[in-house]
């Protein structure tokens, strides 16, 4: 399947199988979702793998009660650092030197600049926000991959976050919940959106061609 097959193929399918999603394509969504670009490839989050049913279950009660948290095959959650600062700047250096074969006074310049534009996140929600809108480059990232390999995906925002956060103890780890991922196979028997036509704005309304008048 073409990239643009795989995009017209995917939708969100609000009823899923049960049927397990194999660990290799597991892994290459995962993957893609790593490799997703970020702003100065800081990555200021992180992508929770639920698989147990019990605990997907559980999560069901905070998701709206979504059947596809508990009938996918893997929930991801994407969730932000709650923290951000100097110390994330300077891993992200050294790594980068290592990388690269460096020395990381050759990054000083770069190092520099990206202290200054952490240090501009004014506060606590400032940073969630920006950190957040990284994540989702992330979340349709692993939405394209998923599609690519036949693997249907549903993005969700219907959560309340403090009551998952909770749940899962993600403030003790310094992580707020942003979106979740429902991973697995679609029911064309149970979800009534199945096999219907995709629906986006044509095209004509959705391109502004720029003229520079």
């Amino acid at each position: 399947m073409t990239p643009m097959e795989a995009l017209h193929w995917r939708y969100a399918a609000k009823r899923m199988n049960g049927r397990k999603v194999p660990q290799d394509t597991l892994d290459n969504i995962l993957e893609a979702a790593r490799l997703a670009p970020s702003s100065y490839g800081l990555q200021p989050y992180s992508v929770l793998v639920a698989e147990d049913p019990v605990l997907r279950e559980r999560i069901r009660h905070a998701a709206c009660d979504q059947p596809q948290v508990s009938e996918c095959s893997h929930l991801l959650i994407f969730a932000t650092w709650d923290e951000m600062d100097g110390r994330h700047v300077d891993e992200l250096i050294a790594l980068t030197a290592a990388a690269r074969g460096l020395d990381p006074m050759e990054l000083e310049g770069y190092r520099q600049s990206l202290h200054a534009a952490v240090a501009g996140l004014a506060s606590p929600e400032v940073r969630h926000q920006w950190a957040a809108r990284q994540a989702y480059i992330a979340l349709g990232t692993a939405l394209t991959a998923a599609a690519a390999q036949r693997v249907d995906a549903s993005p969700m925002e219907g959560f309340d976050p403090p009551a998952l956060d909770a749940l899962l103890g993600l403030e003790a780890q310094g992580l707020r919940s942003v979106v979740l991922l429902a991973l697995g196979y679609r029911d064309t028997e149970q979800d009534r959106l199945a096999g219907q036509a995709k629906v986006r704005w044509p095209r004509e309304r959705f391109l502004v061609e720029w003229d520079g008048a």
